[in-house]
């Protein structure tokens, strides 16, 4: 039990009402509650709470399992500590109290304050974080929103010119070829392909600037024999690509702004930050200089795990990131494995991230190729890279350093990736 709290709160969280139970340093219910999803209501409960802890709200702390949340936000901004906890290490807190599986909220409210009570150390502490990094969170959540949404419009769009139009997939990517799209204005089917001249094709290469084709080789591909289809299909198909296109195009739009917005934001927060009266590379600065980070790789350890790299906690981001293997052993038995139980943006960032590297840098690939020639499979050799660059990374900001690929013998500047 920690000594530096007077009572434990815990919070059951719903979208229209959470249920509450506080604990006094005797672990006795001292209330339970329901507090409705509205900012009147959360405001009240947050001010019934300063005042039972007389004023002290430091002296109060709470257990939820969401990470964010308007409530949340609202007990820290009152001074209170809040804290998370993964939903399968509460149910293990939960077999605690009873072993039949029963489970309802009011339960669940009072698992997660005594549990707290009991075992504050394996909570995650929840910090305030700046506006800026709020922004960026927000950033990264709509970039994934966007990219999935362009893949769902693409399919379908491949779909749709695959039933009678097959000719066109052959010129370029309908998911982001711009020049595509336009082109598919001009002659949606077949039979208007036959009418395209070529000063229009050559103006939407030239706009794109598109230089594997040229407009003779655009205009014979389109207007090779078509598949054997009914009228009726192409005029069907023919509306389908009039809906699709612009709201692919809006959507890949939105997702590049997007894009550019990130790289807006991350070079204002990678300026330089007064230490001691000393101006110092900032912690974004750093992250950025290591090879293969690019936009959304930053901002996505940035928005995913920035208290992590505040405290320089290798150990913790390693797990975050999903780098950190998993071992299972029992007697002469020994298993390890990929942990699953980790952020998965992170871990999709962390594989993009060692994927470029090994691409590029020298001494990544050396290394890659190491871990293949010692029998690691794939994906287990770029988790190895991944950990390698994660604890260069954490050294750097130690040191308040930006990585110097010259310090390395054989080193070479790194292109950025994704």
């Amino acid at each position: 039990m920690s000594e530096e709290f007077r009572f434990w709160v815990g919070i059951d969280w719903a979208t229209e009402a959470h249920q509450i139970c506080v604990l006094d340093g005797q672990r006795k219910v001292v209330s339970e509650c329901s507090v409705k999803h509205t900012g009147e209501a959360i405001s009240l409960f947050a001010e019934q709470l300063v005042l039972l802890a007389d004023d002290e709200p430091a002296k109060v702390a709470v257990s939820i399992e969401t990470p964010h949340g308007a409530i949340i936000d609202k007990l820290m901004e009152r001074g209170m500590a809040v804290f998370s906890i993964n939903p399968k290490q509460l149910d293990r807190f939960r077999d605690r109290h009873t072993v039949a599986g029963a489970k309802d909220d009011r339960r669940d409210a009072f698992v997660l304050a005594d549990s707290l009570y009991t075992d504050t150390p394996l909570f995650r502490r929840l910090l305030l974080a700046d506006a800026e990094v709020v922004i960026l969170r927000e950033m990264v959540r709509m970039h994934e929103d966007l990219g999935q949404e362009v893949i769902a419009l693409g399919n379908r769009l491949r779909e749709q010119l695959h039933r009678f139009y097959q000719q066109v997939l052959q010129l370029g990517s309908v998911y982001r070829d711009a020049w595509l799209w336009e082109l598919l204005e001009l002659a949606p089917t077949p039979v208007k392909a036959q009418e395209l001249e070529a000063a229009k094709v050559c103006d939407i290469l030239k706009q794109y600037r598109i230089r594997r084709l040229d407009a003779k080789t655009v205009i014979e591909t389109l207007c090779t024999v078509p598949l054997p289809v009914t009228p009726g299909v192409v005029k069907a198909c023919e509306r389908q690509l009039t809906l699709l296109l612009p709201r692919l195009r809006l959507a890949y739009n939105q997702q590049q702004q997007n894009k550019k917005d990130m790289e807006a934001l991350l070079n204002e927060l990678s300026e330089p930050v007064l230490i001691d009266g000393k101006a110092q590379h900032s912690d974004i600065a750093i992250l950025r200089s290591l090879p293969g980070v690019g936009t959304i790789v930053a901002a996505t350890i940035v928005a995913e795990a920035i208290e992590l790299l505040a405290k320089r906690d290798y150990g913790r981001l390693r797990l975050q990131c999903g780098v950190g293997p998993v071992t299972k052993q029992s007697g002469k038995k020994k298993v390890v494995v990929q942990r699953t139980a980790c952020n998965r943006r992170l871990r999709v960032a962390m594989y993009h991230w060692a994927r470029t590297c090994v691409q590029n840098d020298p001494r990544r690939k050396e290394q890659y190729v190491r871990l293949r020639t010692a029998g690691r499979r794939h994906g287990r050799a770029l988790r190895g890279v991944g950990d390698r660059l994660l604890a260069v990374l954490v050294a750097m900001l130690r040191n308040r350093e930006l990585y110097d690929p010259g310090r390395w013998r054989g080193a070479e500047t790194v292109p950025k990736d994704i």
